[in-house]
């Protein structure tokens, strides 16, 4: 469902040509910090993969993906929806040790995405994953791995503030953790979303942990893949975002399914049949090391930080003619 927001008496505060410098030196901290932060090398990633590989991510198991065909090659490829598979294994064929691991660029084509103020048809985001070992497999390695995002978001915070002094944001000191079940209980009258917005308001910066399987109510937060997240053990990171009003989703993140999660998550969502694709069975059959990963949103990240009111302000996209004409109108100018 389109959901454009129009916030009242909108004034971006930077113009076209400096948002644009202030785009690379938002990417180019936060991508430098991030991977000092967590031991990450940056690698190189595909933007497409044979379906047949499994690496491909299935997201909410609705979405169409775009592929195409290849001169001499008899296969169709899929452009990769995300890298969550791949990075993992990944991670062992280039060789990496427990406690480092990888970061890149991704970049996606969602065809099926609403068009509005925080969804394009364009995804760009930097997904990393690092090994862990079975002992880490644990609530609190996922906490402390979170804080360690958020003190990054954090930096960044301070350094686009000295670099653009017009700029500010006044996130919290610490992040809050809360999981899917507590919000309900909390909020049980309210849709997954408004049980975001109220808690995001009243903290500013949360970890909402535990998404993906039942709740007491008998439906699940919001969906997620069954083959990659443990859904006990993930979470998205939530930042109250007072330009829109909303809580603004910056990260989802977790630590990987191993043998036993994979196969108790795809019968609950009744996928068997993935069982025996290449992806699964080299999970099931401990040939891809345990890992922790996630992505976090590029153009996402820049919105919040340069305090824009439109997704499209900080990436080219496409848009309808009736959109292009409506954000023209309240001074939203795209790039």
């Amino acid at each position: 469902m389109k959901n454009i927001i129009i916030p009242k008496n909108y004034k971006p505060i930077l113009n076209l040509l400096d948002t644009e410098v202030a785009i690379k030196f938002v990417k180019d901290t936060f991508e430098h910090e991030l991977a000092e932060k967590l031991h990450l090398t940056r690698v190189s990633a595909p933007l497409f993969v044979f379906p047949k590989t499994g690496l491909n991510d299935n997201l909410n198991g609705y979405e169409r993906r775009v592929d195409f065909d290849i001169k001499n090659i008899p296969d169709k490829v899929e452009i990769v929806q995300s890298l969550a598979k791949w990075k993992r294994n990944a991670l062992g064929r280039y060789g990496f040790v427990p406690h480092t691991g990888l970061y890149t660029d991704m970049n996606a084509i969602r065809r099926d995405e609403d068009l509005d103020t925080m969804h394009s048809a364009y995804v760009d985001q930097w997904d990393w994953e690092k090994i862990i070992n079975r002992e880490d497999r644990n609530v609190n390695y996922l906490k402390k791995t979170v804080e360690t995002i958020y003190d990054v978001i954090k930096t960044l915070e301070q350094k686009v503030a000295h670099q653009f002094p017009k700029l500010y944001t006044e996130l919290p000191e610490k992040i809050t953790f809360i999981t899917t079940q507590e919000l309900e209980n909390m909020y049980p009258d309210l849709e997954p979303a408004k049980r975001e917005k109220e808690i995001v308001k009243k903290y500013k910066a949360v970890f909402l942990m535990q998404i993906g399987g039942k709740l007491k109510s008998g439906q699940p937060h919001d969906g997620r893949a069954a083959d990659y997240d443990d859904w006990d053990l993930n979470g998205d990171i939530l930042l109250y975002y007072d330009v829109l009003d909303i809580a603004f989703e910056i990260s989802s993140m977790g630590i990987r399914v191993d043998e036993k999660s994979i196969v108790s998550q795809l019968k609950e969502k009744k996928e068997e049949f993935k069982l025996e694709n290449p992806y699964v069975q080299d999970v099931i059959n401990g040939r891809i090391p345990l890992t922790i990963g996630g992505g976090v949103g590029q153009s996402r990240l820049c919105m919040f930080i340069l305090r824009k009111a439109h997704i499209g302000e900080v990436q080219a996209s496409v848009w309808s003619d009736e959109d292009l004409e409506l954000l023209k109108k309240n001074n939203i100018v795209l790039l």
